[in-house]
């Protein structure tokens, strides 16, 4: 038995605009820019970390709770800047945080927790404007993760382990011994010298 054109026609459209259908999520999903995922809520408990004492010295791991705090409370406790880039992922302006071009001895800690970040040490001159560091004081201190925020580039975002402040960002060409630089915001951070020492800016 034959069959009519017209209901050839007709179902040879109908079965190309339903396959059509179900690869356009796929089609659109693969032109479209990235967007960076949600960050999940901060976890609660306890943390462990590596603390030093005043004079630098380590004191092994340490068990410290988590700071969670809601973005009312952070933007209490914060000053506009520290909170726009500890708490939104925000970049201070190069060659504008207090202390960018500091070199005394000393320990950087994070401005949200106090949890021992850098260690002067490591601290180097990258001629970025922002503070760099070849290596974090300990890897139990920061946690990394992939920052897809710029369709340009992949970026490895850097944050404080114990309360989740964003840092900054860490890149692959740095100094040696590590070849890193750990590329961070001033007002994400505080310092606090070796006691004793006097504080100087250059």
């Amino acid at each position: 038995m034959s069959t009519d054109p017209e209901r050839r026609r007709f179902l040879g459209v109908l079965a190309a605009t339903a396959a059509f259908s179900v690869s356009l999520p796929f089609i659109v999903r693969g032109t479209r820019p990235a967007v960076a995922a949600e960050a999940p809520p901060p976890a609660t408990g306890d943390v462990t970390l590596d603390c030093f004492a005043p004079d630098k010295k380590p004191l092994g791991p340490c068990t410290e709770p988590r700071v969670v705090m809601t973005d009312d409370q952070w933007r209490a406790k914060l000053d506009k800047r520290s909170y726009y880039v500890t708490r939104h992922e925000g970049t201070e302006p190069p060659y504008s945080g207090p202390g960018w071009n500091r070199h005394d001895n000393g320990i950087y800690r994070c401005i949200g927790c106090d949890t021992a970040l850098f260690d002067s040490a490591t601290k180097f001159d990258s001629g970025t404007g922002w503070p760099s560091f070849w290596q974090p004081i300990s890897k139990r201190n920061v946690v990394q993760t992939d920052d897809r925020s710029l369709a340009i580039e992949d970026r490895t975002a850097v944050s404080c382990a114990r309360c989740g402040s964003h840092l900054g960002h860490v890149f692959d060409d740095g100094p040696d011994p590590t070849g890193l630089r750990y590329c961070m915001n001033a007002v994400a951070m505080h310092f606090v010298p070796v006691p004793g020492v006097h504080i100087t800016l250059s």
